[in-house]
């Protein structure tokens, strides 16, 4: 059997974010605000992929996230793995999970939406993980995984 050769680098310690669709590579990216990032970042895309054809994949090193840009992950990139690395091995693997309400880090799509106009905190509630549909609490405007606009902190 020949011995599979890794397409992109091993990390010691951090996050590996594996799965993302090919075209959200870079959603993904900026939405993490990894272009601002001083940690040691790897990415990869169009790579071969047998259950979507081609993907993308990241690795930063010394970065853990947390729960609010796991959620931000699941908005664009559904499909993504986690793998947790401390010491070269995967201690953790888990699939991004889009939460039932998804607070303070979406935009509505409505211009005439209350929280476009006021400081108020967005709040959606998920009415389809599959499809990425995100329902206003204020206006009820639905928001499609094409339409969402991830907040900047």
């Amino acid at each position: 059997m020949p011995k599979r050769k890794l397409q992109v680098s091993a990390i010691k310690e951090g996050t590996v974010i594996d799965h993302i669709p090919a075209s959200d590579l870079f959603k993904v990216i900026r939405i993490l605000n990894l272009q601002k990032s001083e940690n040691q970042i790897t990415f990869g895309t169009n790579l071969e992929s047998k259950v979507l054809g081609k993907k993308s994949i990241i690795k930063i090193s010394g970065k853990f996230f947390k729960e609010e840009e796991l959620n931000k992950i699941a908005l664009v990139a559904s499909e993504a793995n986690l793998n947790i690395i401390r010491d070269y091995n995967v201690v953790e693997k888990r699939k991004v999970a889009i939460p039932d309400k998804i607070v303070g880090i979406a935009k509505c799509v409505n211009p005439k939406c209350i929280t476009n106009h006021e400081e108020i905190t967005t709040r959606f509630t998920v009415v389809s993980k599959q499809d990425v549909a995100l329902k206003c609490d204020f206006c009820e405007k639905i928001t499609g995984k094409h339409n969402i606009v991830i907040l900047r902190k």
